[in-house]
């Protein structure tokens, strides 16, 4: 196929670690028949050069380098491919083999684009300023941190008054996020396409405190009434901004998406199944146990 026809595809991969140099090397040859890589850079945070002419970008790692690359490139609005060299890949649904053999759909002129709900939480400091804002695919989490003493959180949804939380913080999710921190905490799955916010409690100091799901154009406020040292504000698993007495953490539904190329071999509900192992019945011996 000539250059002219195939879609110009931006490569992110730290290729310093010799599994992800091999899945590349590999990568390369497999799809250029169905497309040209045109840049290669590190799977880092760097702002993305100003004059990048690119169609479709490949993120080769896990499910952390697809979260860090897709926020990296959300004000492009390119779609990303996820190629998992990680040990789950929940959300980097390819291996190298899949998408070789799926590259004419995957490079063609409608790959399988779903697109995500991301969050958006700021800082508030007592008198109203804007103290750090950041964006997060999979969840935001207010967390105790050292020493590891309870905090209180008070809790609004949409100027509400709602509960005090005492406890080592709480968790706040998007669907695509729901199978990650949150259901190891004890919150809901919420299928990927849903429109919605959970939010789990870490630890409450109660038993009637209830993981929850709201509409996902609330808006949430999270003020900081008893905090400690090591208090923070976690976003998809980088420790994003500390937190003090009085400042409230503002989190809502980002106006922007990220765009994740679906694997047309395997779905959802598949997903869950091989990777999380969810709704796995015991091992009867009728069964082949």
């Amino acid at each position: 196929m000539p250059d002219s026809d195939r879609p110009r595809v931006l490569l992110l991969a730290n290729t310093s670690r010799p599994p992800i140099a091999d899945v590349v090397e590999e990568l390369k040859g497999g799809i250029s028949d169905h497309a040209q890589i045109v840049c290669e850079l590190p799977a880092d945070d760097a702002p993305l050069p100003g004059d990048l002419n690119i169609d479709l970008a490949i993120a080769v790692g896990g499910d952390g380098t697809l979260i860090s690359q897709s926020r990296r490139l959300l004000e492009t609005g390119l779609p990303l491919v996820g190629v998992n060299v990680g040990r789950l890949g929940f959300l980097a649904e390819f291996d190298v083999a899949d998408l070789i053999g799926q590259a004419e759909l995957i490079f063609g002129p409608n790959p399988p684009v779903r697109e995500h709900m991301l969050l958006s939480a700021r800082v508030i400091g007592p008198d109203g300023s804007l103290l750090h804002e950041d964006i997060a695919l999979n969840d935001c989490v207010v967390s105790n941190g050292e020493p590891f003493r309870m905090i209180e959180l008070g809790l609004s949804v949409d100027d509400q008054v709602g509960p005090i939380l005492t406890g080592d913080g709480v968790i706040v999710a998007t669907p695509i996020g729901s199978t990650a921190y949150n259901v190891s905490a004890g919150g809901p799955i919420v299928h990927r396409d849903e429109n919605a916010i959970i939010i789990t409690p870490l630890a409450a100091h109660s038993l009637a405190f209830r993981p929850i799901v709201i509409g996902a154009d609330s808006v949430l406020r999270i003020k900081m009434l008893r905090t400690i040292p090591g208090t923070v504000l976690v976003s998809d698993g980088r420790i994003s901004a500390k937190l003090a007495e009085g400042q409230t953490v503002t989190i809502q539904r980002h106006t922007k998406r990220a765009r994740i190329v679906d694997n047309p071999s395997t779905s959802y509900w598949n997903i869950l199944m091989d990777k999380m192992r969810w709704a796995a019945p015991p091992t009867y011996r009728d069964r082949g146990g």
